[in-house]
């Protein structure tokens, strides 16, 4: 079967939740909205075209990284598979969905700022700057406000 590989552009419309699987696996999901918007170059007015909504998936490694980084109203990329879900509902309404089964997602750095918290490699070790003191690091994780975005530097 051919999988669609795809990156959109967008923003975080749900929060991200967190599940375990029947395996005991955990998955991480959230809805985002990808939006057009053109300027009519002889009004200069701004208009809004329509919008793509999916539900993006996380798996594995992914899961810790984004449910520690994102939220709602985040602006957003994500990297990953594109598939349809079919399904029926109660009522018997036949309903299509599009999800993303994400291999790659971060912050869209042309609307916001977001700081790294680069974890140490391996084979490196750890060792306390000399000029810190006991207990500190250079980048403080409660610099990490709003899960890895500077709140003051929220899109809008």
């Amino acid at each position: 079967m051919y999988e669609t590989h795809t990156a959109v552009v967008g923003t975080v419309i749900t929060n991200p939740v967190k599940r375990p699987t029947n395996s005991g696996e955990e998955v991480l999901s959230f809805r985002m909205a990808s939006n057009t918007r053109r300027q009519d170059r002889s009004t200069g007015e701004w208009t809004d075209g329509g919008t793509l909504y999916l539900t993006v998936t996380c798996w594995r490694r992914l899961v810790a990284g984004v449910g520690a980084s994102l939220m709602k109203g985040d602006p957003v990329i994500a990297c990953g598979q594109l598939r349809t879900n079919e399904y029926t509902t109660k009522e018997g309404v036949d309903r299509a969905d599009l999800e993303m089964r994400a291999s790659a997602v971060g912050p869209d750095l042309a609307r916001c700022r977001a700081r790294l918290d680069r974890a140490p490699k391996a084979s490196q070790s750890v060792e306390p700057d000399a000029d810190l003191g006991a207990g500190e690091s250079e980048r403080d994780p409660g610099d990490l406000a709003g899960a890895g975005f500077d709140p003051a530097l929220r899109a809008s």
